[in-house]
């Protein structure tokens, strides 16, 4: 008997009560465990989130709807981007002042095309403040998985506080798990054996969050 099997083995003898006239898999397996460390106010979790988000070397901005496509074109100009990708259901407004030109993602793009793209600019599904995650489920104002992984330049916009969570099982309780959910911790970056830092290896080498509220 392998790995694979004696764990499918457990999980069956722990659902062998449960039958389908009885209650559904979802209400038979205990929910109860700890939500969040600790209660905290809004204020308290949005400061918690750009803690962590800049401990993972993300780098954080704070803004209005107002300011918005300011601080946006700011970025973009920053980072002397030509090119920005677009999600399908980006707000135009996020982009109405700035100046790169739009790569509307298109499932003719291709890898190679994708990554001279300089930067892109999405939405996210939800952050969570606790580990200062990011996490995008497709959707239309973030587009498919593989615009948040190949451009050099990710900046990100979390609405605050109606995105924020305090931990993962508060935000696990809003995704939906059949959703192309895409979890992201600060830029991307491993270490070689001697732990030297390289980043860009699997996703954007730069993530810029701006706070929206």
């Amino acid at each position: 008997m392998n790995s694979r099997e004696r764990i499918l083995g457990r999980v069956r003898r722990a659902l062998a009560d449960v039958t389908p006239d009885q209650r559904p898999y979802e209400e038979a397996v205990p929910r109860d465990y700890l939500r969040a460390h600790g209660e905290r106010t809004v204020a308290e979790t949005v400061e918690l989130l750009a803690e962590n988000l800049a401990d993972y070397r993300a780098i954080v901005h704070r803004t209005d709807a107002e300011e918005l496509p300011t601080v946006v074109m700011r970025l973009l100009a920053e980072r002397g981007s030509r090119e920005v990708l677009v999600p399908p259901g980006l707000p135009p407004g996020w982009l109405a002042e700035a100046d790169p030109v739009r790569v509307h993602d298109r499932a003719a793009l291709t890898a190679a095309r994708l990554d001279r793209v300089d930067s892109v600019v999405t939405g996210c599904a939800v952050a969570i403040a606790e580990t200062g995650t990011l996490v995008l489920d497709g959707s239309p104002d973030q587009g498919r998985r593989r615009v948040s992984l190949i451009p050099d330049h990710h900046i990100c916009v979390v609405r605050v506080p109606d995105q924020v969570v305090s931990s993962v099982p508060q935000a696990l309780e809003r995704l939906d798990p059949a959703r192309p959910l895409t979890w992201i911790s600060g830029p991307s970056a491993t270490s070689d054996i001697e732990l030297d830092r390289v980043e860009g290896v699997h996703g954007p080498r730069t993530l810029e969050v701006i706070l929206l509220g």
